[in-house]
């Protein structure tokens, strides 16, 4: 089996140390495998898509030193890689159609108005929230026909199957098992005809070939509506990797007081892409020995599924700088003064110190300044006599 890995990002943001470590497990996994790792924008939701955010992936990722083998910015034979152009090439509607043909999905009409009211209804009477079923899972057709024909506006929901014990099959935990009575009927087309990230996610996955799906823990809950959709499908499922959520050193939820969050911040404070990654690999995955500082050929080599853990990942600040000054240690004088060089003239540099502002000064020293950084910075100069 050849090995095929996404990295499918909403760009609504900035890259950040979760989606960061993803996309290297699935780089890491691609190049030990001889497998095809690949860039799909999941933009269904084009209130908040933001083109900047997406080419800041790309950038950041390329100073990362992760590259794709499809994608939007480079083609391939899975073209397009935006979900917003695959809907308008009409990739999604011959497959909801087949759902609603085996009745594994419905239309529902329910307005604004009365999802609220039913939300309501369920809290005053202390039932489960959301959307169970309402009033359309299980209408006539005549009553659907009605609805369509006066012109009442729609969405589509999965139709999730009743009193069904859901055993799902996950990489890093082993058999999940969901009582499907607990899962509400997700929507799968909107009503402005565009495809969420439950129905559009999965069905790329099988259209191009995905046979590993990495991503955070926080998609548990979606993993029995997903593996659900494949079996609705009859597909053959892919391997699915929850990987394990990231914490503070301090076991607590990692925020910008554990360190910056941004990845392109970490270029800016002078880490090495290849000291990052080293970093990043070994939240929530360990190699099986005792060993920290790894090349990228050996992260490759000894980088398996087996080695991660479902117990939380430790964001550990003081490791990462350790592993930096590895890497600067190892370097010769000439090659930090070129990477000196580069760092000195990358753009995310001056404007990351033209905007500092030290929110965490260290303990009896004065905050560090971002124009005296710059200032120091300036004074290095660009073409020495020699090292």
């Amino acid at each position: 089996m050849s090995v095929r890995v996404r990295f499918a990002p909403s760009p609504t943001g900035l890259l950040h140390v979760g989606a960061l470590r993803t996309v290297l497990f699935d780089h890491l996994f691609a190049q030990k495998h001889g497998g095809q790792n690949i860039l799909r924008i999941e933009d269904t939701d084009r209130s908040r898509y933001n083109p900047e955010s997406e080419q800041e992936f790309v950038t950041t990722l390329k100073w990362v030193g992760i590259e794709f083998d499809e994608g939007p910015h480079i083609g391939g034979p899975n073209a397009p890689y935006r979900q917003s152009e695959r809907k308008e090439a009409g990739v999604y509607v011959p497959l909801v159609e087949e759902l609603l043909a085996k009745g594994a999905a419905y239309k529902a009409f329910e307005t604004p108005e009365e999802l609220d009211e039913m939300r309501e209804f369920q809290q005053i009477n202390k039932q489960p929230t959301g959307y169970f079923g309402g009033a359309w899972r299980d209408a006539t057709p005549e009553k659907v026909a009605e609805a369509e024909a006066a012109g009442k506006p729609f969405v589509i929901r999965q139709r999730i199957p009743r009193g069904q014990k859901v055993v799902m099959q996950d990489a890093i935990r082993g058999r999940v098992e969901w009582d499907s009575d607990l899962l509400t009927d997700p929507v799968l087309i909107k009503a402005d005809g565009m495809p969420t990230y439950h129905f559009a996610s999965m069905v790329d996955d099988h259209l191009m070939g995905i046979t590993h799906v990495f991503r955070g823990e926080e998609w548990l809950p979606s993993f029995p509506i997903h593996w659900l959709l494949f079996e609705a499908f009859g597909w053959e499922k892919p391997v699915f990797v929850h990987c394990p959520v990231i914490v503070g050193a301090d076991g607590k939820k990692l925020s910008k007081r554990h360190g910056a969050t941004r990845v392109l911040d970490y270029a800016a404070q002078g880490y090495l892409p290849s000291a990052l990654k080293n970093f990043i690999a070994l939240i929530g995955w360990s190699p099986g020995n005792d060993q920290e500082a790894m090349t990228e050929e050996e992260l490759v080599q000894l980088f398996g599924i087996e080695g991660l853990q479902p117990s939380p990942g430790r964001f550990d600040i003081e490791k990462l700088k350790w592993l930096n000054g590895h890497r600067i240690r190892s370097m010769s004088p000439e090659e930090v003064y070129d990477a000196l060089l580069a760092y000195i003239a990358a753009p995310y540099t001056r404007q990351y110190w033209t905007e500092f502002v030290d929110e965490n000064p260290m303990p009896n020293k004065a905050p560090v300044v971002g124009s005296e950084v710059l200032a120091r910075l300036d004074r290095i100069p660009s073409a020495p006599k020699e090292y």
